[in-house]
């Protein structure tokens, strides 16, 4: 089965993800226009600035499309300002996101962009080898709804989650060349497209 991953390419890192998807021999796509999300079977939303690619999203009138595609059972997956995007509420704020993961977020809670920090991490489905986690200004998991599955932790706070279609983590996996966390997401989207 031939799948087709969407990179969000609205703003932020687009070419890292392009890259791993590259390295796993997955087709690709940036996606730029709400027709694009026709044409693949699930999408990255990638690190950046959150308010912008949501700013950018209502313009071009990708928001509605997109949130309405992902309760339907699209699989998605945010990395870092992605995660803040698809929560369901940002703490001790209004942004507008997706809400379509039962998460509520507090920006930047992991320091400015000058304490970024890399940590191994252990992510129990892909076995004993951790996984190198880049944290850049990153988004901070203050609350989770029983359906949000908790795949890895930093300091006991849930860093990589998946409820049903919806995947999203506090770091940059695709600023490391260890591809496992994109393909866990690809083994997702080729459950929902059987």
């Amino acid at each position: 089965m031939s799948l087709k991953i969407g990179v969000l390419g609205l703003q932020g890192d687009v070419r890292e993800h392009i890259r791993m998807l590259q390295l796993l021999g997955v087709e690709s796509l940036i996606v730029k226009l709400p027709e694009d999300l026709s044409l693949v079977d699930g999408l990255i939303i990638p690190g950046g600035e959150s308010t912008t690619m949501i700013r950018i999203m209502k313009e071009i009138e990708m928001y509605e499309p997109l949130k309405e595609k992902i309760e339907e059972g699209f699989p998605v997956f945010g990395t870092c300002a992605g995660m803040i995007l698809l929560s369901k509420k940002v703490e001790g704020s209004d942004q507008l996101t997706l809400k379509v993961l039962d998460i509520e977020v507090e920006r930047n809670a992991y320091g400015r962009q000058i304490e970024s920090f890399e940590v191994d991490i252990k992510v129990p489905q892909f076995g004993d080898k951790p996984v190198r986690a880049v944290f850049i200004r990153a988004p901070k998991i203050v609350k989770a709804g029983n359906e949000v599955e908790a795949l890895a932790e930093y300091e006991g706070t849930p860093v990589f989650v998946r409820e049903n279609n919806v995947m999203a983590t506090s770091f940059h996996p695709e600023l490391t060349d260890d591809a496992r966390v994109h393909e866990y997401f690809i083994k997702i989207v080729g459950e929902f497209k059987k």
